[in-house]
């Protein structure tokens, strides 16, 4: 598990076990050893990694590929719940470890946002309109100055 997805992210970094090495502080031959499954980092070196590739820690060691739907490992704060269903009223399930990761709640308010070639996105009423109070005021003293 650890062996694959560590081969998976280097190739999906476009890193060559050398320039892992390299970042990593060991010789090529360390991580070709990690990526055959003939020995294991430290903790320490899992850890830069993890940091180097851009995923947890928890992730690099135990993703399985039936988490993610069958595909790869995501990079850290990536994130594929599945898939949902629209209703007839266009109402959809929110999966629960979206709920937990994003801590939504029942009653909770959503923005839907949109772009006609990148897709929807949701996000809490709060923060949103947090994040539109500060663009408004950073706006008015940008006009002042």
């Amino acid at each position: 598990m650890f062996n694959e997805n560590l081969v998976q992210m280097r190739k999906l970094m476009s890193m060559t076990q050398e320039d892992l090495a390299e970042k990593v502080g060991v010789t090529r031959q360390a991580v070709a050893k990690w990526e055959s499954g003939e020995s294991l980092p430290d903790l320490e070196k899992s850890k830069l990694l993890a940091e180097v590739l851009g995923v947890s820690l928890d992730d690099l060691a135990n993703h399985e590929p039936d988490d993610n739907m069958g595909l790869g490992l995501a990079p850290r704060g990536k994130h594929l719940f599945g898939m949902v269903t629209v209703g007839d009223k266009g109402q959809i399930v929110i999966p629960a470890k979206a709920r937990k990761i994003f801590n939504i709640s029942p009653g909770d308010s959503l923005v839907v946002l949109g772009d006609e070639n990148q897709g929807m996105a949701l996000m809490k009423a709060d923060n949103f309109l947090s994040m539109a109070n500060m663009i408004s005021k950073l706006s008015k003293m940008k006009n002042r100055e």
